[in-house]
């Protein structure tokens, strides 16, 4: 395990750990580690390494050392001091340190995610602090992932007359804070932005008569090692399976994630995607259970205008739509077998070709699978092909039930409440019933039995505000409560009202395909 810790004129700005592969860094967004500054290139230097073994590898113009002499390449060892442009990077390689998530995409995209000495990740409210200026000592809490500041009716309302309408813009781009330049002049620390730039706490933007500064309201959240993406765990279990999940994710060979229902395969198909060097790409679900024998080929490989009845235009197949990034095959065990042959096919030869055309393609897609079968015993009984199987399964892992980790309850609660409402949480008392249940439906069960104890309790949910329904046995009939459709109702309301009826957005808030929410608004007449 490898640590970085980053100096800018000798002040410590932040550490960083290191996953085995490749970790970019420079000015532009699309580094893993981003970097503002004028002596900063866009991609400056690339650290490779495997775990055990470490090289710097310069990319820019303006020239990296090591040391302090110049180097175009270098192996590191501990202790080494990179310097590049005003910052000074340390490597440090001895020292254990927890599995890296300095890249796990936060619960919300306004959080900025940092890792601390003590092993604890400490989320930070992001704020915008004017210090200088006719709006100096307010404080605008920056609570979207874009927001646009200036005179109205920009989103950050100030009162400095010298400011246009959407002067500048604040981003937060995979949990990391930026500034791009809007209709009028900014400056950071006396250079003018001309491009989406990174902050840091106390870099100075300049803009108008305004001086303000990024402040960041710490909290302490989950230890580092107990979080992969958006899943959360605290047990040696847990721990690892996310370190499994984590070298997965460092490389491209297909994956096979099994478990049962509800226990967050999807969950960790995304967190492999986005620890992974794809994660800039996209991550394309595709529920095979939902999609009907005859269209399945149209929906994997696309077809061409005119191909059979109703192909009134020509459409792009999931595995077109995923190129550069990741597919993910739901319910990969409800395949029929006709369609299994086709997705073998298309596995073993990269080769794509839409129905009804001529042209061959080979998209860069990873394949990641998921299922709550057991595809050997299915295999064995001639239900599943046993060399689809092999071709799925060359890296396989599978998820625990609920049950044989209730020690996570608390953890995993605290994810679901914030997902509900900024202020809700479970009781000790209602802690307590929870890890008495026996959870068959596992984690969805859990999100479900607190959304009804929120929707009909609020915010603090006790033990009188939760109710199980097991499968099997008739729930008791309701006594002026909503029934769980209307509770189910009334939280997809909630949801898609939060991100302004985007269907895909709400999709990803609730962790579920969007054509699994398509289903779900038809079901209960929200269409």
């Amino acid at each position: 395990m490898a640590q970085l810790v980053f100096y800018r004129d000798e002040a410590r700005l932040v550490e960083y750990r290191l996953a085995s592969g490749r970790t970019s860094i420079g000015r532009a967004d699309t580094c893993d580690i981003a970097l503002p500054g004028s002596h900063i290139s866009r991609t400056h230097c690339i650290i490779d390494g495997d775990g055990d073994s470490w090289q710097v590898i310069d990319r820019s113009r303006h020239g990296i050392t090591v040391d302090g002499a110049p180097v175009r390449r270098a192996e590191l060892r501990d202790g080494s001091r990179i310097g590049l442009g005003d910052y000074t990077i340390e490597v440090r390689l001895e020292r254990q340190v927890a599995a890296p998530t300095d890249e796990a995409i936060p619960e919300r995209s306004h959080e900025v995610i940092l890792a601390t000495d003590d092993g604890h990740l400490r989320v930070e409210g992001v704020s915008l602090v004017v210090i200088e200026g006719p709006d100096a000592g307010r404080s605008f809490p920056l609570r979207s992932p874009r927001l646009s500041v200036g005179a109205p009716p920009s989103d950050l309302r100030l009162r400095d007359p010298a400011l246009e309408p959407d002067h500048l813009h604040l981003r937060v781009v995979r949990g990391r804070v930026m500034v791009a330049p809007g209709t009028g002049a900014t400056w950071l620390d006396g250079a003018r932005i001309r491009e989406i730039t990174p902050l840091y706490v106390d870099d100075e933007l300049s803009f108008g008569q305004t001086v303000a500064r990024i402040q960041l309201d710490q909290r302490d959240e989950t230890p580092v090692a107990a979080r992969f993406g958006d899943m959360v765990g605290q047990t040696p279990q847990m721990q690892q399976l996310f370190g499994t999940l984590r070298r997965f994710a460092g490389h491209h060979f297909p994956v096979l994630i099994t478990g049962e229902s509800g226990t967050g395969k999807e969950l960790a198909a995304r967190g492999i995607h986005q620890c992974s060097a794809r994660a800039t790409g996209p991550f394309i679900p595709l529920n095979c259970s939902a999609i009907a024998t005859e269209l399945f080929e149209s929906e994997l490989f696309g077809h061409e205008k005119g191909a059979f009845t109703g192909a009134d235009r020509r459409k792009d197949g999931a595995f077109h739509r995923a190129g550069g990034g990741t597919l993910f095959l739901d319910e990969i065990g409800e395949l029929p077998e006709a369609a299994q042959a086709k997705l073998l096919r298309a596995l073993e030869s990269g080769e794509v070709r839409r129905i009804g055309g001529t042209e061959v393609q080979y998209p860069d897609v990873r394949v990641i699978a998921a299922t709550n079968r057991d595809l050997v015993e299915e295999a064995a009984r001639g239900r599943f092909r046993e060399d689809l199987y092999y071709r799925l399964a060359v890296l396989s892992v599978r998820l625990p039930p609920l049950r044989d980790r209730l020690a996570d309850l608390e953890p995993i609660c605290a994810v679901l409440c914030r997902g509900l409402h900024p202020d809700a949480r479970v009781t000790e008392d209602a802690l307590a019933l929870l890890r008495r249940h026996r959870w068959p439906g596992n984690i969805r069960e859990l999100r479900n039995v607190l959304t009804r104890a929120y929707v009909m309790a609020g915010p603090v949910i006790d033990a009188q505000a939760l109710s199980f329904h097991d499968i099997g046995r008739p729930a008791p009939p309701p006594r002026d409560t909503a029934t769980l459709r209307d509770a189910e109702r009334a939280y997809i309301q909630q949801v898609l009202a939060q991100h302004g009826g985007n269907r895909s957005a709400a999709a990803r808030a609730l962790g579920i395909a969007r054509s699994t929410l398509h289903y779900k608004l038809q079901r209960l007449g929200l269409s």
